[in-house]
């Protein structure tokens, strides 16, 4: 639920009487809003924008979760152009941050030291490696 989903908010308030017997009045003056205001919203029916984002939001979760988890919402928006949505790379990355989903972040592989992989040179300065004068101790490469 948040400050951009008028409707859920008011559904809220609604449920809170019916399950916990919170009157209205109390529940809206805890959330912060007016009385008028729950009423306006209490019976008010879902807009076409507002149904078609649930339906997206179902599409975008069932796309998420087919990958297994994977996909970011680039690859989700692919997928949602070819099943015939119009939205933007935005909405859809906007609509996965409100539902909680963010896709697996590429791990890069560490190269790793090994030892033994190719015969260590054969150590003439029996690691000493000072020197009396320049150009008399040269390491092996």
């Amino acid at each position: 639920m948040t400050e951009s989903d008028p409707a859920a908010l008011a559904a809220f308030i609604g449920n809170q009487r019916a399950e916990h017997h919170v009157p209205h009045r109390l529940a809206c003056r805890v959330l912060g809003v007016s009385e008028s205001w729950f009423y306006k919203w209490r019976g008010k029916p879902m807009t076409t924008r507002e149904v078609r984002r649930g339906k997206l939001a179902e599409a975008i979760k069932q796309i998420f979760e087919g990958s297994g988890g994977t996909y970011g919402s680039p690859k989700v928006w692919i997928r949602l152009l070819r099943e015939g949505w119009r939205v933007s790379v935005n909405t859809v990355a906007k609509i996965m941050a409100e539902l909680g989903l963010a896709g697996r972040k590429i791990r890069r592989r560490r190269g790793l030291t090994r030892p033994g992989k190719r015969a260590a040179a054969p150590d003439f300065v029996r690691r000493d490696f000072t020197a009396d004068a320049p150009d008399q101790v040269w390491p092996a490469t």
